[in-house]
């Protein structure tokens, strides 16, 4: 089974399950993936987080529900999700303008959002670059972690980097990074989530450092064991290539690990790269 294949039964699965409990973990079993990835490649390629496309989902299946048949509006409520009527309303409300009830009026305009299906996009025109580094030992980094919201991310996390530069966190940083690399992995680095915190709307943006000395008390310590990792020059530009052109296609999986970006001094080329855990499929 292909990636593209798999990712559309995980389409499948979403679909037979929008008037009963959706299990995120077989969503992601069902595209052979982890609940991390899969939300990470869901948004990334859909430009929409999973949760926010269920809902909408739901939303248009109880719209149509309710326009053609007598249901209740508690039971549609509970139908697709929702604890109350109340709840249930304002998200219909939010999605389609008028209240539920107001939807069996004849003329009304309702807004549905079909089902995603993912095809495969024949580019080739611009190749990307990248290569494997094996990482043999652990990776111990210094810093700090901020939530972020999935779909916000690529406006979020730069206005994090500035915040860190203008309260003077970034320079210290910088005053503790790595003074005798044992790996190319060197810079500021922007760890994207660990797994246990990860949801599909909201993942922890680590912003850090490797560092050997003595632990700041007023910072964290994040441990990423020995890995095998793709690194993609180019940060924004590998992100929105990552899922859909060179996963597919490159005979690895991702494994169960966050992420890194990586920032490089003023003088460095490439200024920066993404880092991204793989195994060999």
């Amino acid at each position: 089974m292909d990636w593209l294949e798999r990712m559309n039964h995980a389409l499948d699965y979403i679909e037979g399950h929008l008037d009963d409990e959706i299990d995120y973990a077989k969503i992601a079993q069902a595209a052979c993936s982890s609940e991390y990835h899969f939300s990470r490649m869901f948004s990334s390629i859909s430009g929409i987080s999973l949760s926010e496309y269920i809902r909408r989902r739901r939303l248009t299946a109880a719209a149509f529900e309710i326009q053609k048949t007598d249901i209740r509006i508690i039971d549609a409520a509970i139908k697709y999700g929702y604890e109350s009527s109340d709840s249930f309303a304002r998200a219909f409300q939010k999605v389609h303008g008028i209240k539920p009830s107001e939807a069996r009026n004849k003329g009304v305009k309702l807004k549905a959002f079909p089902r995603i299906s993912f095809q495969i996009s024949i580019k080739g025109d611009v190749e990307m670059e990248y290569r494997i580094e094996n990482i043999d030992f652990e990776l111990r980094i210094i810093g700090k972690s901020e939530p972020v919201k999935t779909n916000r991310a690529f406006k979020v996390i730069p206005s994090l980097w500035n915040g860190a530069k203008k309260d003077g966190f970034m320079q210290r940083l910088i005053d503790m990074s790595w003074e005798n690399p044992k790996c190319k992995l060197e810079g500021l680095l922007g760890v994207c989530g660990k797994e246990a915190a990860i949801t599909d709307e909201v993942f922890d943006y680590f912003m850090g450092v490797r560092y050997a000395g003595q632990d700041p008390s007023d910072m964290d310590t994040l441990v990423i064991p020995p890995s095998t990792w793709a690194v993609f020059p180019n940060v924004v530009e590998a992100w929105k290539r990552l899922y859909s052109e060179w996963i597919p296609t490159s005979g690895y999986e991702l494994a169960n690990l966050p992420c890194i970006e990586c920032y490089y001094g003023p003088k460095h080329k490439p200024r920066h790269e993404l880092w991204v855990p793989v195994v060999p499929k």
